[in-house]
């Protein structure tokens, strides 16, 4: 008996260069966080996003927003203001600083961290003698926040931002590419991502004395000498040559995939926008989406959940918008300023399948099943 082919939320999409660039790390036995693959992967991306920036390629983005608040200076007692809407990696490496997350809510233009929220948050921690650290604030689902409105916030209160650009990569602000707005740039590059190494991330950095700080630091702080000599705690954070071979053929493939992903969300706002209980988040003027995932906001939790069994129902993955990081179990005792938009989102949104290597097919039984959802 035929069955259907499962359909995924996000799954990798190789181009087939891939494999040549690993059979080289290989042939030459760079099997190793270091190599030919790594510097050209590094070089790939910086001339990507522009010259003046330096990327360091690393295991994750968690791994990279560590490192980035190291840099920073942040440590045990800090606090740092987080944007609440969005995956747990974006707060996680706070606690591991022995730092506290300040939890920042959203607005409803992009459904990024709110500047008004941010404000009200720097100005009340000043007010009570714990001046932030740092901000940590993201691009959800490759739609750029509010940058102007953030760094001049951040400015003016001396305060350096960590820009989690994990699902953003090929998305523009005012033409400027998502990763180097801020004083430190995050990329990830997980199987789910955009274009993927399995595993990894990058730091973007604004100098190489940054840059080669953050390698130091993700290989262990060794220091020169020619015996093993370490003064600083380091980290096993760099990529390996294997997994930079991937990268370097996903790198050719990277304008194809944010193409395809645009072109899902136009086939989605196309079909989706007849439905009153449906609705789909534009960009704002300056702003330009990688549309790694499209997501829709519903009228009501009962909507979303019975979209999302429907689709469930004929094996095809969707899923819930971020749990806002101040309703999760592990930080529900921290400060939060927040007005409700981020739950509210979480209660009615979905996350539809997005992948770049989605077929026609597979877009029409997806909107097939939407159609006839039951009393939608």
């Amino acid at each position: 008996m035929l069955t259907k082919t499962k359909i995924y939320l996000s799954s990798p999409h190789m181009g087939g260069n891939e494999q040549k660039f690993v059979n080289d790390a290989f042939e030459t036995n760079w099997i190793a966080p270091l190599g030919p693959n790594v510097n050209g992967f590094e070089d790939d991306i910086k001339s990507y996003l522009g010259a003046q920036n330096e990327v360091a390629v690393l295991s994750s983005g968690t791994a990279s927003i560590h490192l980035a608040l190291e840099l920073i200076g942040v440590s045990k007692g800090d606090e740092v203001l987080c944007q609440s809407f969005t995956f747990s990696a974006s707060a996680n490496p706070i606690m591991y600083l022995g730092a506290t997350p300040v939890f920042i809510d959203s607005e409803k233009d992009t459904w990024n961290m709110s500047p008004e929220l941010l404000e009200i948050a720097i100005k009340d921690r000043i007010e009570k003698n714990k001046k932030p650290k740092a901000i940590v604030v993201v691009h959800l689902y490759g739609m750029p926040y509010k940058a102007n409105e953030i760094n001049a916030i951040a400015e003016k209160y001396n305060i350096a931002v960590v820009e989690d650009s994990a699902e953003a990569l090929g998305s523009t602000y005012h033409d400027k590419a998502c990763g180097t707005l801020s004083d430190f740039g995050i990329l990830s590059f997980n199987g789910n991502k955009i274009i993927t190494t399995s595993g990894g991330g990058a730091l973007i950095t604004k100098t190489k004395v940054l840059k080669d700080k953050a390698v130091f630091l993700s290989t262990q702080a060794r220091d020169d000498a020619p015996h093993y000599q370490h003064s600083h705690v380091g980290y096993n954070y760099r990529m390996s040559n294997v997994l930079a071979g991937i990268g370097r053929g996903q790198m050719e493939v990277l304008n194809d995939r944010v193409s395809a992903r645009r072109a899902n969300y136009e086939f989605y706002k196309k079909h989706l926008s007849g439905f009153n209980t449906i609705e789909l988040v534009d960009e704002p003027a300056g702003s330009y989406s990688n549309r790694w995932i499209t997501c829709i906001k519903t009228d009501s939790f009962e909507t979303r959940e019975k979209i999302r069994l429907t689709l469930l129902e004929d094996d095809i993955e969707s899923r819930p918008l971020w749990k806002p990081m101040h309703t999760q179990p592990i930080f529900k005792d921290c400060l939060h300023f927040s007005d409700g938009t981020s739950e509210d989102l979480f209660e009615k949104g979905l996350c539809l399948p997005s992948g770049s290597n989605l077929t026609n097919d597979d877009l029409n039984r997806i909107l097939e099943i939407i159609n006839n959802t039951p009393n939608l």
